[in-house]
């Protein structure tokens, strides 16, 4: 874990939480009373106490006790936000899992050939027009009420942008094997 980078958080008036390691060193200062009822364990204040650790991060932190009814996990999360509930901070955590999910979604699926410039902001720029172009397909999809994944209708869109004909024929004549590759064009390997 990077406790520097989590302090810069903290220095910028942004909060974050994070899955705790196992052998964390710290002292505990305080303990918040929890609902049992609720999935929270407990709901501790402490301050870091290794050698390095205390000094990247040397403010206190809230470390919260989460047990996952669903997948029978019992989760430890840290966070400087002392304010929200555990409860709704442990939820965050699952919607940050969601949010990595998208990004690596995005990563695996745009289609940057090449980049037109090598600045940094040249870099940056274009890997946000990939990204706005994924958000405009992703409403266009849930206001056409299509049934079908974003990558097929990036595909369909990326033949058909140019083309005289309205955006839904072009769903309505698509078919998942003309996306599959003809086996015999594909050379051997191995031939034996």
């Amino acid at each position: 874990m990077d406790f520097a980078r989590l302090y810069l958080c903290t220095q910028a008036c942004a909060f974050f939480v994070t899955r705790a390691q196992k052998n964390l060193p710290f002292y505990l200062r305080t303990t918040r009373p929890v609902d049992r009822s609720s999935a929270v364990r407990c709901d501790p204040s402490l301050r870091l106490t290794g050698i390095r650790t205390a000094r990247r991060y040397p403010h206190l932190l809230r470390r919260i006790t989460y047990h996952d009814a669903e997948k029978d996990l019992r989760l430890t999360f840290l966070t400087n936000n002392f304010s929200l509930l555990p409860l709704p901070i442990a939820q965050l955590y699952r919607v940050c899992g969601q949010v990595e999910r998208f990004f690596r979604w995005i990563k695996q699926h745009r289609r940057i050939k090449a980049f037109y410039g090598t600045s940094e902001n040249a870099v940056k720029t274009q890997g946000g027009v990939a990204l706005a172009a994924y958000l405009l397909v992703a409403i266009a999809k849930k206001q056409l009420g299509l049934d079908m994944n974003l990558y097929p209708i990036l595909e369909i869109l990326s033949v058909t942008i140019f083309e005289k004909t309205p955006i839904l024929e072009g769903f309505s004549t698509f078919n998942d094997q003309s996306l599959d590759v003809d086996p015999g064009i594909q050379l051997s390997l191995f031939d034996l």
